[in-house]
C-alpha cells in the first residue's frame, strides 16, 4: 500500500516509534501468525536478537519492553500506558510471558521468560537496516515453530526481510492506481498546476481512494485530539522523567508561569506557548506516554506545536480559527502528510539511518508546509517553505544521552518548531520562486544520512552520548 497521512500520523506510546512502536508491532504480527498456524500452545521457549541501533540504545528506547508487549499480542495504537506499566510489573515479578495472551488471561501460553532470551548484537548491523529484530519460538524438544526477521525503519513502519522487493513492488502498483500519484515535489506540484488546487487538496483526492470524505475528516480531527490530550496529560505531570539522567519535567512549570502572566491568547508569548506545547509532547513521550508518531515520536512534538501555533497565533489566522478551526486542522495535516510522504518515498525518516535530519528535519519540513497551506501560500510557497525548513536541518545527527529520548530530543522539538514557523514565513514573503528545490534538499539529506558516521546515527557511540557524563 501507498503511504498516507493515516500512516505517518498512528497512534502509539513513546519514547520512539522505530525502536518501540515499529518492534511491539513486529512482534505482534509475529505472535498472530504463531497463532493462525494453530502452533501456539506448542511452544515451550523463546529467543529474540536485536541488531544494530536496536541493540545499543534498545535500553532507553523502551525496545525491550515493547517486544515482550508484542509477543503478548498488544498492538501500540491500542494499549493504554497504564497496560504498559501493569504488563511489565507483571512480568517483572513472575518471570512469566503471556505469549498471544493479550489481555485475556489462560488464552495464550504462559512461557517463562528470562533476560538471556533476549540477546544484543550492537555491532552487529543486517544488510537491509540497522534496525533489526529476529524472534523464534521454539517446542519441548528444541525444533523451530516459527521464526521471522523485521526491520524497523522508522516512524513505526516495519518491513519482513526477504519481502523487500514485494514490498516495494506493492508500494509502486497501489501508488500508480491512486488519483493523483506522485513521488516527488515537482510530480506534486504538477498535479496542483493541473487542477488549480492546493498540497493539501491533492492529498486529500489520494486519501479519498481508501476512505470516504467524513472518514478522513473524522480521522484527521481525532489524531489533533489525540495530540491535545497528550498536551493535557503532560502538564499535570511533574517529577523527574525516568531513565536516570534525572531530567526534571519543565512544562507544568512554564504553563503555570505564562497563565501568571496572562499570557494566554497573547501574540507577544506565541514563542513561548510554541516551546511549550513542543516540550509537554516530548516529555510525556520521553515518560512511555501516548503520542501521535508526527512522522515519528522522537519529533511528535513539532507538528502539534506549530498547529498551536496556527490555531492560535498565526497572523490573520486568530479570528477566522474559531469558525473554521476544522478546516485548519485538516488542511494542515494534510498538507504536512504530502510532505511528509516525500521524505518517506526518497529519503528515509529514520534516526538510525539518516540521523536526526531523518525525523526533526522531516517535521520541521511537514510542519512548515502545514502552517505555508493554512495560511494561504500558493502550492509553490508551500513546497518553500518545506525546503527551507530542512535546508536548515541538514546533518542533524541523533546521538541521544544515554539512549534516552531525552537530551538534547525534547529542546530539539523546540527549536525546529521555532525553525518551521519562520520558514513559512519566509516563503510566504516570497512568490514561492526559489533557487533550491524541495526534491534537492531531500536527495541531499538522503546523502548526507548514508555519508554520515554511524557514531551519530542512534548508536550512543558518539557526539553527546560519549561526551557528556550520564549521572
Amino acid at each position: 500500500m501507498t503511504v498516507g497521512v493515516f500512516d505517518l500520523f498512528s497512534v502509539g506510546i513513546g519514547p520512539s516509534s522505530s525502536h518501540t512502536v515499529g518492534p511491539m508491532r513486529a512482534a505482534a504480527v509475529f505472535t498472530a501468525e504463531l497463532v493462525d498456524s494453530g502452533k501456539l500452545m506448542q511452544v515451550s521457549s523463546l529467543r529474540v536478537d536485536l541488531y544494530g541501533s536496536l541493540a545499543a540504545t534498545g535500553r532507553g528506547h523502551g525496545t525491550m519492553t515493547a517486544v515482550l508487549l508484542g509477543l503478548e499480542g498488544y498492538h501500540p495504537d491500542v494499549i493504554l500506558p497504564g497496560e504498559v506499566e501493569e504488563r511489565l510489573a507483571s512480568i517483572a515479578q513472575t518471570g512469566i510471558l503471556e505469549l498471544g495472551g493479550a489481555g485475556s488471561p489462560g488464552e495464550g501460553v504462559r512461557l517463562p521468560y528470562r533476560e538471556a532470551d533476549m540477546i544484543l548484537h550492537p555491532l552487529t548491523v543486517l544488510p537491509r537496516h540497522t534496525n533489526g529484530l529476529k524472534l523464534a519460538v521454539s517446542d519441548a524438544d528444541g525444533g523451530i515453530l516459527h521464526e521471522a526477521t523485521f526491520f524497523s525503519v522508522g516512524g513505526g513502519f516495519i518491513v519482513r526481510d526477504g519481502e523487500e522487493d514485494a514490498a516495494q513492488q506493492e508500494l509502486e502498483a497501489s501508488r500508480e492506481e491512486l488519483p493523483l500519484p506522485f513521488r516527488t515535489a515537482a510530480e506534486l506540484l504538477v498535479h496542483c498546476t493541473a487542477r488549480g488546487v492546493g498540497i493539501s487538496d491533492i492529498m486529500f483526492i489520494n486519501e479519498r481512494a481508501s476512505r470516504s470524505e467524513e472518514e478522513i475528516r473524522a480521522g484527521l480531527l481525532h489524531i489533533w485530539a489525540v495530540m491535545e490530550e497528550c498536551v493535557a496529560t503532560s502538564l499535570k505531570r511533574e517529577g523527574v522523567l525516568p531513565g536516570g539522567l534525572k531530567v526534571r519535567r519543565r512544562a507544568p512549570g512554564w504553563h503555570e508561569r505564562l497563565l501568571k502572566e496572562g499570557a494566554a491568547q497573547n501574540p507577544v508569548y506565541w514563542q513561548e506557548w510554541v516551546n511549550l506545547i513542543a516540550l509537554a509532547v516530548n516529555e510525556e513521550n520521553a515518560s512511555g506516554g501516548r503520542v501521535v508518531t508526527a512522522p515519528t515520536n522522537g519529533a511528535a512534538g513539532i507538528i502539534p506545536a506549530v498547529l498551536y501555533y496556527a490555531l492560535h497565533f498565526a497572523p490573520g489566522m486568530s479570528e477566522a480559527n474559531q469558525h473554521r478551526r476544522d478546516e485548519v486542522i485538516v488542511k494542515f495535516l494534510l498538507a504536512a502528510g504530502a510532505v511528509g510522504v516525500l521524505y518517506k518515498e526518497q529519503a528515509s525518516i529514520s534516526g538510525a539511518e539518516v540521523g536526526c535530519q531523518g525525523e526533526v528535519g522531516s517535521a520541521s519540513s511537514m510542519a512548515a508546509a502545514g502552517l505555508a497551506e493554512v495560511m494561504g501560500g500558493t502550492p509553490g510557497q508551500v513546497e518553500n517553505a518545506a525546503e527551507i525548513a530542512m535546508e536548515h536541518n541538514l546533518g542533524l545527527t541523533c546521538d541521544p544521552i544515554g539512549g534516552l529520548v531525552q537530551i538534547p530530543c525534547i529542546e530539539r522539538n523546540a527549536i525546529a518548531a521555532a525553525k518551521a514557523i519562520n520558514a513559512a514565513k519566509m516563503a510566504l514573503w516570497g512568490d514561492g520562486t526559489h533557487r533550491v528545490s524541495l526534491d534537492e534538499v531531500i536527495v541531499t539529506m538522503r546523502e548526507t544520512g548514508k555519508d554520515m558516521s554511524s557514531k551519530y546515527k542512534e548508536t550512543a557511540m558518539g557526539g553527546l552520548a560519549v561526551n557528556v557524563v550520564e549521572c
